[in-house]
């Protein structure tokens, strides 16, 4: 049986994939159900041609991924209200079948507790899912659907009440773990997180490192998520198992520098209001398979 919940889809762009962005978008429109409706963010440039029906924001500056996607959330109406799902696509992505917005809608009914869940990413050719598109540390099999404690950026769906509680992404993150500090938050307000293996999004396989600031943004937004989000006593436990987990990788020099470059930007610089989850949140992340000290 179909469900009533409405469904909307934010994608965010930078101008550079017409081709892809529009592919994106017709297997968005051949989704099973109501029509979905859809904003398309130029993050700092102009949005390519889109079919009609499609809503543009075009911002005059490039916001990052979460100020974008935030952006696309409030073209919904405040905290995205206006519909009961939003869908979060990268816009090189493809939604590989025509009834992921009705599970969606089917699994946010079933469960009313359910707050997010994360697609699983595919190689459009391959087919196969990289090991950290798994969102768990039990990631050998991404056949296996579970209950997550985070969650994928660019292939996801979201109940707008989570905005509504727990408010968007964190602007000033610009990218890299603004996901992690979204779910905590959520997981804090008690929704729970799905990883399901049977919604896919194709998307080409590539390395997260092929961003310039990688290496610094990841050591800078990892110290603020956790001075955002932990508990005190935490804090030491979780950064040093992160900085002995980056030595083990042996980074190159330059990658090394930057990381701790980053890691003392994010001491050194603000990092947005602290509200440190309770300690039913941590044992709820541990029972979850992912303590947060990893």
């Amino acid at each position: 049986m179909g469900s009533s919940l409405t469904v909307g889809a934010v994608i965010i762009t930078m101008g550079n994939r017409p081709d892809e962005l529009r592919a994106l978008l017709e297997s968005v429109a051949k989704q099973e159900g109501a029509p979905v409706q859809v904003v398309v963010v130029g993050n700092g440039s102009p949005v390519p041609d889109v079919p009609e029906g499609v809503r543009t924001v075009e911002l005059p500056e490039n916001l990052g991924i979460p100020g974008g996607r935030n952006v696309g959330i409030e073209a919904f109406g405040p905290n995205g209200r206006d519909v009961d799902i939003l869908l979060f696509l990268d816009d090189d992505g493809l939604l590989a079948s025509h009834d992921t917005a009705e599970l969606c809608r089917e699994a946010f009914t079933a469960d009313p507790g359910l707050g997010i869940i994360s697609f699983r990413i595919a190689d459009p050719d391959t087919g196969a899912t990289q090991r950290r598109h798994v969102p768990r540390l039990r990631a050998a099999d991404p056949m296996r659907s579970s209950r997550v404690t985070t969650f994928l950026g660019g292939a996801n769906a979201v109940r707008t009440r989570v905005f509504a509680d727990v408010g968007g992404l964190p602007d000033a993150f610009f990218y890299a773990h603004e996901e992690t500090d979204l779910a905590w938050r959520a997981l804090d307000a008690g929704w729970m997180i799905d990883y399901r293996s049977d919604m896919v999004l194709y998307h080409p396989t590539t390395a997260p490192s092929r961003h310039a600031v990688y290496h610094r943004m990841v050591a800078r937004n990892r110290v603020w998520l956790a001075r955002r989000n932990l508990p005190a006593p935490l804090l030491p436990v979780y950064l040093s198992v992160w900085m002995l987990l980056t030595l083990v990788r042996r980074p190159s020099r330059p990658a090394l520098k930057a990381w701790f470059g980053g890691f003392r930007e994010g001491w050194t610089t603000p990092c947005g209001p602290r509200r440190p989850m309770k300690w039913r949140t941590v044992w709820r992340l541990t029972r979850l398979g992912r303590p947060p000290v990893i």
